[in-house]
């Protein structure tokens, strides 16, 4: 077994990973996955990226509590989309920091909050966070969760934030909980990124993904990505060697007919199978 690692953690100069790993039961054993949050440090601000599952915020504010000092102000809260893993702390981050501005797409936050309104920043595709240093540029949304979604690139580690579009489990008895994708040896990408499509982008089994996995390739060449920082999943150090593996994960989904469940309580389909039979 490998040694886990504890969060927070900085990936690369200025890029802390924040949160806990979020278990849920599968046919009796335990699945985990991460809904993780990131704080993103420049010269003159710092922004806070995702908030984390409703669950870790009393976790992730400890995190803060404990990074924060002695670094520039926290001045942004930039959120994927409107979906709770993604922006169920929303409420207590701009509580907690009354100087913190929300930013990219707005819809119905100010209905949720309208006490935070005039704290809202509506942002699109080009647009820019100056944090000094470094920038946190919204980009384009290859896979989306919801039709709000945006994607984030720190312009300075190169550096995707890419919400949904890599999410995978990874195998908690292995030690895999608060490592990066490599250093996860034994983790299977493909099956666990197929078993997560299944389950939160179910969409991708009714489409044709390879047109999906060029615009991603496209994206990352044309931003020249070094490190990829998923919500789910563990964050990714070196693209070329596992993107490839998150890509047959998610063509495998859209090339097989509807999972469900069989007789035994497990995924009729032998790749899920393998994966509940690993974790």
């Amino acid at each position: 077994m490998q040694t886990q690692k504890t969060l927070p953690r900085e990936l690369v100069p200025g890029l802390f990973w924040l949160g806990d790993c979020l278990e849920q039961k599968t046919a009796g054993k335990i699945y985990h996955t991460y809904n993780a949050a990131y704080l993103l440090v420049g010269t003159n601000a710092c922004a806070i990226v995702e908030t984390g599952h409703p669950k870790d915020f009393p976790l992730i504010s400890r995190q803060l509590d404990g990074l924060l000092p002695g670094l520039p102000p926290l001045k942004y809260l930039f959120v994927t989309h409107q979906e709770t893993p993604h922006s169920g702390g929303l409420g207590r981050i701009m509580h907690k920091y009354p100087e913190v501005l929300l930013c990219g797409d707005m819809c119905d936050y100010a209905l949720a909050f309208p006490q935070f309104a005039h704290r809202m920043v509506a942002m699109k595709g080009g647009d820019e966070i100056d944090l000094g240093g470094r920038a946190l540029r919204l980009v384009e949304p290859v896979i989306r969760d919801l039709r709000t979604t945006w994607w984030g690139f720190d312009t300075q580690e190169k550096v995707l934030f890419p919400a949904d579009g890599f999410a995978y489990s990874h195998y908690h008895e292995d030690g895999h909980c608060g490592m990066c994708a490599e250093e996860a040896i034994s983790l299977d990408i493909p099956e666990v990124s197929a078993v997560f499509a299944d389950r939160a982008l179910f969409w991708t089994k009714f489409t044709d993904m390879n047109i999906y996995i060029d615009r991603l390739q496209w994206l990352l060449d044309t931003l020249e990505v070094k490190a990829i920082a998923p919500t789910h999943g563990l964050p990714i150090m070196d693209p070329a060697l596992t993107v490839p593996r998150i890509k047959e994960g998610l063509l495998y989904g859209s090339a097989v007919a509807e999972m469900g469940p069989d007789a035994g309580g497990l995924a009729a389909d032998p790749m899920e199978k393998r994966v509940i039979e690993r974790i």
